[in-house]
């Protein structure tokens, strides 16, 4: 039986140890940090993926896309007369989410211009309020 060498195993350890650190973005750790840098950056492009329509504010979206210029909602202190009452039509979040996504009826197609993440929020967020 041959014996094992330590120096290869420090040596790849060591390796590992400096990947994806050093740095002084704030999301790895910051300020040159390498302790941990791998798993806070596993974790945080994980959040990234599995968390992208909660990132997204209704409010904010509803609000930035100029959606109160055409549409009357109460929750959002909007009242356009362009597009139909939100308030009045209560539309559930399907409805919404085709309508801002594919336009229709005198409405734009917002599919290109908003994230699907964007239209998830603005669609829940009118379905929620709508009526309220």
């Amino acid at each position: 039986m041959r014996p094992i060498h330590a120096l290869p195993v420090v040596l790849v350890a060591a390796a590992l140890a400096g990947c994806g650190g050093g740095g002084d973005d704030p999301a790895d750790g910051g300020a040159g940090t390498t302790s941990g840098a791998a798993p806070a950056q596993t974790q945080s492009t994980t959040q990234t993926r599995t968390t992208p329509a909660k990132a997204a504010d209704g409010a904010k979206v509803y609000s930035s896309a100029g959606c109160g210029g055409c549409h009357t909602l109460a929750a959002a202190n909007s009242s356009g007369n362009v597009g139909p009452n939100l308030d009045d039509l209560k539309p559930d979040f399907a409805t919404v989410q085709s309508q801002v996504e594919n336009g229709g009826g005198g409405m734009p197609a917002f599919g290109g211009d908003l994230s699907q993440a964007e239209i998830d929020a603005v669609a829940r967020y009118v379905a929620d309020k709508a009526g309220s």
